[in-house]
């Protein structure tokens, strides 16, 4: 039997505003318990929660960003259900009419030039508040509640099944993940749940139309956990259906030290939650006026960014993709080609992609806190671009303003005497001593052996401790060679 991987996310996305969705309560990460939980909050009898307009503006932003349809009027829901950590006994989420509907985002899966672009179709973005937390560590056996998060404003953003393998999950998730900070609505900080995603997920016979039961895997906060939490489970269900067993609906956790997900309880339909309106508030209203407000404050949105840098700049679809990734990276990567010339962008992107990332990675630093300015590398690549210095120097002098050992690249290079060496009769001097000191190189790249030659440019280079040009290098030996 061939299977179908079927596959829809749910993404919680806390909103970034500065109080809760229906109270004034901080949402400020990391304070003691239970000292940003008030009235409202801890549903005291009496009072009335108040909409935050702000986390309206984000909901907004966010289905413009989509291509949604915003509702000019939708209605907030009671979702009742009894947990410690939820002081009201419901849950105040949208159903019937959520604020933003449909849209969709494009994502890449794979890497590199083989990488392929898919649509994944979204049903739905709603505004909700979160419920606190309970903890269950430190207490001698029992639970404490934390109601800190009791109320922080939500986006829950909900895919069709359009899915069909973990790797596409994880490709709509990093994508969604970019789209929500670039926009400015959430911070994406899995760690702190900032950004946190639920995959259901069933199995069907290649060929089947109808869905097979689904399992929800909960509260998956990293993109390494959300592949194999659904690796895992994909291949459970399968071993399961072929023993004979049915799968039944249910909400699953992820274990990360084994690597397996778990039955955590059987999963629940609307119906068991008793939807029913808000009788404490009102409609939320959205008019044209307000969209075409919002619409105004919006960046330029990544995939229109990318289409700009191909179109612009001659950029290939995967380098654009890659400096589009991050609001961060294209930023930094379109201060570095202002001050390097556009005439040099793809040297410019070669170099934020390649060098400037590795040292990222290798620190262990995001873009955002990169300690050398684009102006800096911008420095670099104009002395590439214009022979001053090769690539290996470049890297030296690279290195030395990473580190601070250095005002410019200028500096850096007069200070070192790493000037390229380009006169032409010096080369040619140069390259008739290594001629004369490796015979055996030059008898073995006449017999065929093409290294020999990767040899003798070798030797000038080290010669010059990498000062000469490389091209006129391999130019004149070529030339010498009869090559």
């Amino acid at each position: 039997m061939i299977w179908e991987v079927v596959i829809g996310l749910e993404t919680h996305a806390q909103l970034q505003t500065k109080s809760k969705i229906f109270s004034g309560s901080s949402i400020a990460f990391g304070a003691e318990p239970n000292v940003q939980a008030n009235a409202v909050d801890i549903a005291l009898p009496g009072v009335l929660p108040v909409l935050n307009r702000e986390a309206v503006v984000c909901a907004i932003k966010f289905g413009l960003a989509v291509g949604a349809k915003i509702a000019p009027r939708s209605i907030f829901a009671r979702k009742n259900y009894f947990y410690p950590d939820l002081p009201k006994g419901y849950q105040i989420s949208q159903f019937e009419t959520p604020v933003v509907s449909g849209g969709g985002l494009m994502i890449r899966v794979g890497s590199g030039d083989t990488a392929t672009e898919k649509f994944v179709q979204l049903t739905r973005a709603h505004l909700e508040e979160d419920a606190g937390k309970s903890l269950h560590e430190d207490f001698q056996g029992r639970t404490g509640i934390d109601l800190n998060r009791a109320g922080t404003p939500l986006l829950e953003i909900v895919t069709e099944p359009d899915m069909r393998s973990s790797a596409e999950a994880v490709a709509y998730a990093k994508a969604l993940h970019a789209l929500v900070q670039w926009i400015g609505i959430c911070d994406g900080n899995m760690q702190e749940g900032s950004f946190r995603c639920d995959a259901n997920v069933s199995v069907r016979p290649m060929g089947q139309k109808e869905f097979g039961t689904r399992r929800e895997i909960k509260n998956l906060n990293s993109f390494r956990f959300m592949q194999q939490a659904i690796d895992f489970e994909v291949q459970w269900q399968i071993n399961e259906i072929e023993e004979g067993r049915a799968i039944r609906q249910a909400t699953v956790l992820f274990d990360p030290d084994t690597g397996e997900t778990r039955a955590m309880r059987s999963k629940e339909d609307a119906h068991d939650y008793r939807y029913f309106p808000d009788p404490d508030l009102l409609p939320l209203e959205i008019t044209a006026d307000w969209i075409a407000q919002v619409r105004t404050e919006m960046p330029e949105l990544p995939q229109a960014m990318k289409q700009r840098f191909e179109t612009e700049f001659g950029l290939s679809s995967y380098d654009a993709a890659t400096l589009t990734a991050s609001r961060e990276m294209s930023a930094y990567f379109e201060a570095a080609l202002e001050s390097a010339g556009r005439e040099n962008a793809k040297l410019v992107a070669n170099w934020v992609m390649g060098e400037l990332s590795a040292r990222l990675n290798k620190d262990g630093l995001e873009i955002s806190a990169v300690p050398l300015a684009p102006t800096l590398l911008a420095g670099i690549i104009r002395r590439v671009a214009d022979n001053t210095i090769s690539n290996k120097i470049a890297r030296d002098v690279f290195e030395a303003l990473w580190t601070g050992d250095g005002k410019d690249a200028d500096a850096v290079i007069e200070a070192k005497g790493w000037k390229q060496i380009t006169d032409t009769g010096a080369i040619e001097a140069l390259v008739d001593e290594v001629l004369a000191a490796n015979q055996k190189s030059v008898d073995e790249y006449r017999a065929g052996k093409e290294k020999a030659f990767n040899a003798l440019v070798g030797q000038a280079m080290k010669a010059t401790k990498g000062k000469a040009n490389p091209q006129q290098v391999t130019d004149l030996l070529k030339k010498k060679l009869g090559a």
